[in-house]
């Protein structure tokens, strides 16, 4: 059975939305709750910068320290090897002096000396005046002829330097024990003539005798091969 109702049915009103209102105290409120959260983000953003920056600032800080101590080493290696130098320096000038003055006879045995070549010795030096007479031993006839070479390399020698003696001798040797064959030589090299330095009192008019002081000289040179045996 269908059914009617014919009382009208009352509709109900649709209710209006009511809008969020907040009064004046809340709305107080919440703009300063937003100001300070801003304020709080700017401080946090600004002291998350400083922090990268003071960590940036750190890191370049023990670098540079770590170069300022290797530069410190360096320095100090650069400032030894300078007084080294200066040192050297010194020995060299003071070796100079020494070198400009040595004696005639000191120079003279210096050069013989240089002037011996390998598998070639020497036994004997004597100087007589204005010749120099040296013996010793060599194994070949090329180390004789080398040091006789070398000898007229030097102003203190005059040419030509002679052979006097060379003659094969025989010995022993105590390492393979067997006999060697060595060939003695003797050998005679004119000198230079050395003027003898001025004597002071001579020009005093003191009568100074200056072949006297040749003579000296002649005389240290002898002393000075002797020794050199």
């Amino acid at each position: 059975m269908i059914r009617i109702n014919l009382l009208g049915v009352q509709r109900q009103k649709a209710r209006k939305p009511t809008p969020f209102l907040l009064d004046a105290n809340q709305r107080t409120m919440f703009g300063c709750s937003l100001v300070v959260g801003i304020t709080l983000l700017g401080i946090s953003a600004w002291f998350w910068s400083l922090s990268r920056e003071a960590s940036r600032l750190d890191t370049e800080i023990a670098s540079a320290q770590k170069e300022m101590t290797r530069l410190k080493v360096v320095l100090d290696e650069i400032k030894r090897a300078e007084e080294r130098r200066e040192q050297m320096k010194e020995r060299v000038a003071i070796i100079e002096d020494l070198r400009k003055g040595q004696s005639v006879p000191v120079q003279l045995l210096d050069h013989v000396s240089r002037s011996v070549p390998d598998m070639l010795w020497l036994t004997a030096m004597d100087q007589k005046g204005d010749s120099l007479t040296i013996e010793g031993r060599a194994t070949t006839l090329i180390s004789l002829a080398d040091f006789v070479g070398n000898l007229g390399t030097s102003k203190l020698v005059n040419k030509p330097i002679d052979i006097v003696n060379s003659e094969v001798e025989s010995t022993k040797s105590t390492a393979s024990k067997s006999n060697v064959e060595l060939i003695k030589f003797s050998v005679r090299a004119p000198l230079t003539p050395v003027t003898p330095p001025a004597d002071p009192a001579a020009k005093g008019g003191r009568g100074g005798r200056p072949g006297g002081a040749g003579r000296s000289g002649g005389g240290a040179g002898a002393t000075a091969s002797k020794a050199a045996r």
